[in-house]
């Protein structure tokens, strides 16, 4: 696909505009970077802010990032690899791939002592349905359910990156509704299965390597380390608290496909261009195929629909709604919005984001897409995502005539 006549002299002001108001608003984020890459090249990459609100570390391009779920569309590029190679079919069951899906039984409410009661589920776990979230898995911050599992019943969250974190029951038969949850981490399994390798060590060889993202990993080095930005949790009152302590795992029982992933905008940015430019790499490696790529951005769902996400946990996630009233679908594995965006994004492009405020999008009809990343709880933080979509407009707005 041909990227169109896009002046990077308009687009980076737009970007460094947008990159600096959001550290200047109130209440204010503490850091930030922003990229913009069309299907040929970054075209803008920006940073502001610092690190950490308690230190003097500046915010800077390379800065590392916990990724959270905008590692999922990574894990389900390895997953349409291996759907390439023959190895993996998505309409399979999946307990082929993963024996652990096996047993799995749909959650059927509480008896009257709160233990909870289960059922043998109808239908099928298959790959597909884990691309689509149409599994039955959730999250315990988005389902008072799940909550009700860590909370009463000491299931680990998948923070935790453990297996008895994924040991969850479905909350209904896979296939009949959508509901976001941790079925990535599942379809990482199941490429571990098929592969009989770790991940991280898959990803490597068939994703980071080929697309040059050399600051992707599910663990940190030690330059990884000293460019890390800090995660953030925003106080009622608006300031800013910097979390010292947390990060993800340092040698994880499971490498989480759902979350687990550092990374860099620059790296995230070769990613999206790959979807850009019909699979390949910069240097023309075929990651995907073009027709693999065109299955992937069309709907998965069916007559289902994705839902708005209520925020149970309130210091992880506000309720969830991208663009209310407009529908939206999803892919293998994006969320697909159906109609125009206000932001001038236009219907059928692909995007997602990651629980500490991190979102991007990839638009292939106009061949351009971008990645806003942060470092703050709660999700959908008001100036956090109020900055980015104010970040994607400007992009558009500068690809006018």
């Amino acid at each position: 696909m041909s990227s169109p006549t896009i002046e990077p002299r308009r687009i980076g002001p737009a970007v460094d505009e947008a990159v600096l108001a959001a550290i200047a608003g109130s209440p204010r984020m503490p850091g930030v970077v922003a990229g913009v890459t069309t299907d040929k090249a970054v075209v803008a990459l920006s940073s502001a802010g610092v690190r950490a609100i308690d230190d003097s570390d500046e915010m800077t391009t390379d800065s590392i990032f916990a990724m959270f779920s905008t590692t999922k569309a990574i894990t389900a590029t390895v997953a349409l690899q291996l759907v390439e190679q023959g190895s993996l079919d998505l309409d399979a069951p999946a307990q082929e791939y993963a024996p652990g899906l096996r047993d799995v039984a749909v959650l059927d409410g509480f008896d009257d002592d709160g233990s909870p009661r289960l059922r043998p589920r109808a239908t099928a776990i298959t790959t597909r349905r884990l691309l689509t979230h149409t599994a039955g898995f959730g999250y315990d911050f988005f389902n008072e359910n799940y909550r009700r599992l860590t909370r009463d019943h000491g299931v680990p969250g998948v923070i935790s990156a453990t297996m008895s974190s994924l040991d969850t029951p479905l909350l209904f038969d896979p296939g009949t509704r959508w509901e976001y949850g941790s079925n990535l981490d599942w379809v990482g399994l199941v490429i571990e299965g098929i592969t009989g390798r770790r991940l991280g060590d898959v990803m490597s060889e068939t994703v980071f390597a080929p697309l040059g993202m050399s600051d992707t990993s599910f663990a940190l080095t030690a330059d990884m380390a000293g460019r890390r930005a800090l995660l953030h949790h925003r106080r009622d009152d608006g300031s800013l608290k910097a979390n010292h302590r947390w990060r993800f795992p340092e040698e994880p029982e499971v490498q989480m496909g759902g979350q687990g992933l550092y990374s860099t905008v620059r790296d995230y940015l070769a990613f999206i261009r790959m979807w850009l430019n019909d699979g390949r790499s910069d240097s023309g490696e075929q990651i995907l195929r073009p027709e693999t790529i065109a299955e992937a951005e069309r709907s998965h769902l069916g007559d289902l629909s994705v839902t708005a996400l209520p925020g149970v946990q309130p210091a992880l996630s506000h309720d969830v709604d991208f663009f209310p009233g407009i529908p939206k679908s999803w892919g293998l594995s994006f969320m697909i919005n159906d109609e125009d965006a206000p932001t001038g994004r236009p219907a059928g492009s692909l995007s997602w984001a990651g629980l500490a405020n991190l979102y991007y999008w990839i638009d292939r009809r106009t061949g351009i897409g971008g990645f806003w990343a942060s470092q703050l709880f709660p999700f959908v933080d008001p100036t956090a995502l109020g900055s980015h979509l104010a970040f994607e407009s400007a992009v558009y707005r500068s690809l006018r005539p």
